[in-house]
């Protein structure tokens, strides 16, 4: 029977949640790193036992952890990677006479087929890519040649937040950040280009159809179509049908188009899933509901999924990276909040249950489904 590995980040460790196949009863591994803020915990595709983890303090600055025994032990990645001495001034030494000073690092996305290359989004945003296991990192600094100097930082920090790789062209990847939009690479990494048409910023920006400067807070891909994307947009819900040249609008009758993470069904390309809030001054669910909500046509027709989940007097968030999908046959669905709870579908959405209380701040979730 296959297990399943929940990966969650807080903001005072990281937590494994793990069950077998029909996801009823729960085991809680943690907290690994009590005390510090983790942005992202990754398993890598290519090994099941290899996870990934960046982990921050505002006085300790940043670190990196690999485990290859899944969690039992820690190794910090990378000589090369630290802070100078300086509360929260931290620099990734790549080599170069001039490293690039960030805050922290939001997002690892792991090689879909080799696990010793790594790609890292850090604030300020860049992109960063390790070949060997997290020992040496390279910055793909093509990106930030891409008119870096008019982005502009979002309330959460200017951050590279969302990583999505082509599963069948490793040569292809989109990025987003936060507040500069939505890139695309066809090379590498070496050129990019903004891909960021179709979006409306009005009051965000001096022109509301700029090429750059739009809040972007994430992108799903289903594996099987890497031209159709979807957005979460600093207000609205958004797909593109041919790899980010044109966006539309697919919010649809949702209750409210702002919010911060999608996801794309296991198995189902035409279905997607959206958690929205409130507005981006009052980061709670409309009405106080803590409602997911589920299209099956790709957007614009949306259905709230609400069994097992709170309905009254529920002011939680759930964040950009705290959205996460298993790949079993009967799709898993989970979600992590604002209040330290993690709940599980096993159902597709259908309906839901707590798997833990009471954690910290959730900032990640990942989902495994190992042999």
């Amino acid at each position: 029977m296959a297990e399943v590995r929940i990966l969650v980040g807080t903001r005072k460790g990281a937590f494994i949640l793990r069950s077998d196949e029909r996801r009823k009863d729960w085991t809680v591994d943690g907290p690994h790193f009590p005390g510090w803020e983790i942005y992202h915990i990754t398993g890598t595709p290519a090994d099941p036992k290899r996870l990934y983890v960046s982990q921050s303090s505002g006085w300790f600055g940043q670190i990196m952890q690999r485990s290859d025994d899944a969690g039992k032990t820690w190794e910090t990645m990378g000589n090369d990677f630290g802070y100078d001495g300086a509360v929260g001034t931290h620099k990734w030494y790549d080599g170069s006479q001039h490293p690039w000073e960030f805050k922290r690092v939001w997002h690892l996305e792991p090689s879909p087929t080799d696990p010793d290359s790594v790609y890292a989004g850090v604030e300020d945003a860049a992109l960063f890519h390790t070949r060997d296991g997290g020992k040496t990192w390279q910055e793909l600094s093509g990106l930030r040649g891409v008119k870096g100097d008019l982005w502009q930082p979002g309330a959460g920090g200017m951050c590279l937040h969302t990583i999505v790789l082509n599963r069948d062209d490793p040569r292809r990847m989109f990025v987003a950040i936060s507040a500069a939009g939505a890139f695309r690479t066809d090379d590498g990494g070496e050129t990019w280009r903004p891909v960021n048409r179709g979006l409306r910023s009005e009051g965000e920006l001096p022109d509301g159809e700029a090429e750059v400067g739009h809040c972007v807070h994430s992108i799903a891909m289903h594996p099987t179509r890497p031209n159709v994307l979807f957005m979460q947009k600093h207000w609205d819900v958004l797909r593109s049908d041919d790899g980010g040249g044109q966006w539309h609008e697919i919010s649809g009758n949702l209750p409210s188009d702002f919010g911060f993470p999608i996801a794309v069904h296991a198995h189902e390309p035409e279905t997607i899933y959206v958690v929205p809030i409130t507005s981006d001054s009052h980061h709670f669910p409309p009405e106080g509901k803590l409602r997911v909500y589920r299209s099956r046509t790709g957007g614009n027709e949306w259905e709230a999924l609400t069994e097992g989940l709170p309905q009254s007097n529920c002011y939680v968030n759930v964040l950009r990276n705290a959205l996460a999908v298993d790949s079993l046959e009967s799709c898993g669905i989970y979600f992590g909040t604002t209040g330290g709870q993690v709940y599980a579908s096993a159902d597709s959405g259908d309906s839901w249950m707590p798997i833990v209380h009471d954690l910290p701040p959730v900032l990640s979730v990942e989902a495994q489904v190992l042999p």
